[in-house]
């Protein structure tokens, strides 16, 4: 009992620095616990977060991966730490250590899909395609009623570039999932925008509002398309159905019109997009990209 009031005792004190962001008395009183009771997780946590609050973001990793080598070797993985250096890894930009760390898990629990699936994620961020699609194919094997696991698996071949598996990967989770159809097909012609390829975009797309016309949202991402492919005069009455469709919405339509000519360089229709968003609404902040536009176009002329 002794010791366990005497360790209460110090975290507390620890705990009492820390929120006074007294990080160095914090950090030598958790260490000085640590060496004294290096069995105690607890005291490994606080280690953590303080050197983390600190700003000692590679000594904070430290600690957390010591607790991670302790989760693997329990029966039941709890995953608190391996939480958090991936969070870490992905806010740090570690691909590397965030894939390492994801094969360590994943070995450990070869038996948990939800270890797997962050493997494959890991996979695709450090740009190891093929060995995603490996990953994500074994998901699918195991469970092919899940319409996430065919969309990762759809994502990993596009990486690849192979269109037509990318879609009927996509095309299978809307199968599993027919009440979601339009949106697995939504999203992946929101990768093929990501990739630069507009054309395949907007026949998903079309494939998209054959099953749901009424989505506005749907008809702004084929006007997005169709100015990516040089017609902006076919974006604009894509545009207008989707503003005759959600009226509510016809300025931060208009508005989003404007700045996907503006990438596209088409300043004079970005011009007239942008009046169409300040004419329904005067509040709508577009008014410097606006002129922006105006300035280019002029120049253009000149």
């Amino acid at each position: 009992m002794a010791h366990n009031h005497d360790i209460t005792r110090k975290l507390d004190e620890a705990d009492l620095l820390l929120s006074e962001n007294k990080f160095d008395e914090t950090i030598a009183l958790l260490e000085e616990i640590h060496k004294l009771h290096p069995a105690e997780e607890s005291v490994l946590v606080r280690l953590a977060w303080a050197s983390w609050d600190k700003g000692d973001r590679e000594s904070s990793i430290r600690h957390w991966e010591e607790l991670f080598e302790r989760e693997l070797e329990r029966r039941v993985f709890t995953g608190f730490a391996y939480d958090e250096l991936v969070r870490i890894c992905k806010l740090e930009g570690k691909t590397a250590k965030l894939v390492s760390l994801c094969e360590k898990a994943a070995r450990a629990q070869q038996e948990d899909p939800g270890l797997a699936e962050e493997l494959g994620k890991a996979y695709l961020l450090s740009g190891e395609y093929e060995k995603a699609v490996g990953v994500f194919d074994k998901l699918v094997s195991d469970d092919k009623d899940n319409p996430v696991y065919h969309c990762l698996l759809g994502e990993a071949l596009l990486k690849t570039g192979r269109h037509e598996e990318f879609e009927n990967a996509c095309r299978q989770a809307g199968r599993v999932d027919p009440d979601d159809a339009d949106r697995y097909l939504f999203q992946a012609a929101c990768l093929y925008m990501e990739g630069q390829l507009p054309d395949r975009a907007r026949r998903l797309l079309s494939e998209c509002l054959a099953i749901a016309p009424e989505k506005g949202l749907y008809h702004c991402a084929s006007g997005d398309a169709l100015a990516a492919m040089n017609r902006p005069a076919d974006a604009f009455s894509a545009y207008e159905r989707a503003c005759r469709l959600n009226p509510s919405q016809t300025a931060a339509y208009w508005n989003r019109l404007g700045n996907s000519l503006m990438k596209k360089e088409f300043f004079s229709h970005a011009v007239k997009a942008f009046e169409a968003a300040l004419a329904f609404d005067p509040q709508t902040p577009c008014r410097n990209q606006m002129e922006a536009a105006k300035t280019r176009a002029d120049r253009e002329k000149a």
